[in-house]
């Protein structure tokens, strides 16, 4: 099971890496195409959909490392015990916001279905809207073992 989480922490990486790189190449060929007057409709609609993607999935490859925001003035002062319960609590808060995110993106996914974006006929919506609860989800995962993974040095 950890070399799945592993290989799921590295796919993130890269495929994030490529949603983002794809979209900037996307919106630059977009915008030469209009200057050419030869505008590609669809290359605006398809970087908004990477981009969502590679915000969600870059999100909990941050959240892996430890490399989200992360304001420690006052924690860093704490005792050690102090610290690793204020750390819980802020996990809690962020689970359960991401609880919220995962339930709402599902409803939101159903509810947008039959959008579709102007320059891709017939490509829905809900293939953006959905990066939000898989993103929840994998950032719920990793906050999950953080915390389990909080627990065990405690214990040592």
């Amino acid at each position: 099971m950890k070399k799945i989480y592993q290989f799921l922490g590295k796919a993130e990486v890269v495929i994030s890496a490529a949603c983002f790189g794809i979209s900037l190449l996307l919106i630059f060929l977009g915008a030469i195409g209009r200057t050419l007057r030869h505008p590609l409709n669809w290359s605006q609609d398809m970087s908004l959909f990477l981009f969502a993607w590679g915000v969600f999935l870059s999100a909990d490859a941050a959240m892996r490392v430890d490399k989200l925001v992360n304001i420690d003035l006052l924690t860093s002062r704490l005792p050690q015990n102090i610290r690793r319960t204020v750390a819980i609590a802020v996990y809690v808060i962020i689970f359960i916001f991401l609880a919220f995110l995962l339930y709402y993106g599902i409803k939101l996914s159903i509810f947008s279905h039959k959008r579709v974006f102007q320059g891709i006929p017939g490509f829905s919506y809900s293939w953006v809207i959905v990066s939000i609860p898989i993103g929840s989800l994998l950032q719920m995962i990793t906050i999950i073992l953080k915390i389990r993974n909080l627990h065990k040095r405690e214990e040592h």
